[in-house]
């Protein structure tokens, strides 16, 4: 085209478009908290050190509804973690693993800005008492990283997706029957955040509180997690019902 070898731009003759993709959660990969304690205990079980060391992050995953690569970078100075109660993240960057070939430190992760957020901006996730006293228990055992960051190889570097990925099916193995481990439930790390948002919701938190702590919008967690909310149309069919009668 900067050439001027063609008279007209040709792109604009194809007809083809891009299919939408799907960004509805599949319920049928949602657990529910039972099973997600008995997968964080299986977690430790896997390998000689990854499974003792990713038992926290996967935590954070479901008790604060992280993304994984927000998980991969909390530091100790992120954590308000009191000796009982309710404690704190403040999350600030996000570490996402890239090709060497796409990041400016030439490293396959490279520390961000949080996803859809401002380059300053910070997200605020309060975070039960069970996650403060794993968190806790993490970090007596292993200390953090001279940059603060709670997870890291034994090597001091980030665990790739894979190692994730792999710890994370042989623990599905060790907790779940061969039909559930072939099923979609909890098929990825990231099925725990799904999770954690399904249950926020069903448990009655306003969506707009969800939003916050999740680092959506609402319309987007509508939309994402339409058919994760158990027993809404029972509620809404009731209220018709009511008006209807009244």
């Amino acid at each position: 085209m900067e050439q001027k070898m063609f008279a007209t731009n040709p792109l604009h003759e194809i007809k083809w478009k891009q299919p939408k993709a799907v960004t509805v959660v599949d319920p049928r990969t949602v657990i529910n908290p039972a099973q997600a304690k008995q997968l964080l205990a299986a977690v430790p079980k896997v390998g000689r050190t990854r499974g003792v060391r990713l038992k926290a992050l996967f935590a954070c995953i479901y008790y604060a509804g992280l993304r994984p690569e927000e998980a991969t970078n909390l530091r100790l100075k992120n954590c308000t973690l009191p000796e009982s109660g309710w404690g704190q993240i403040i999350l600030e960057k996000v570490r996402p693993q890239a090709n060497k070939r796409w990041t400016d430190s030439g490293e396959t992760h490279e520390s961000r800005s949080l996803k859809h957020r401002a380059k300053k901006e910070t997200r605020e996730i309060p975070i039960p008492s069970a996650l403060v006293a794993i968190l806790r228990e993490h970090i007596d055992a292993y200390g953090t990283e001279d940059d603060g960051r709670l997870f890291r190889t034994t090597k001091g570097g980030c665990y790739s997706s894979s190692a994730c990925s792999y710890v994370w099916q042989e623990a599905r193995a060790l907790v779940f029957t061969d039909e559930q481990v072939r099923s979609p439930l909890a098929a990825r790390p990231y099925d725990l955040r799904h999770a954690a948002l399904s249950l926020w919701l069903n448990a009655g938190v306003p969506a707009t509180e969800v939003a916050k702590r999740a680092g959506h919008s609402v319309e987007v967690l509508h939309r994402v997690y339409a058919k994760c909310m158990e027993g809404q149309q029972e509620r809404m069919n009731g209220k018709i019902g009511s008006a209807l009668d009244g």
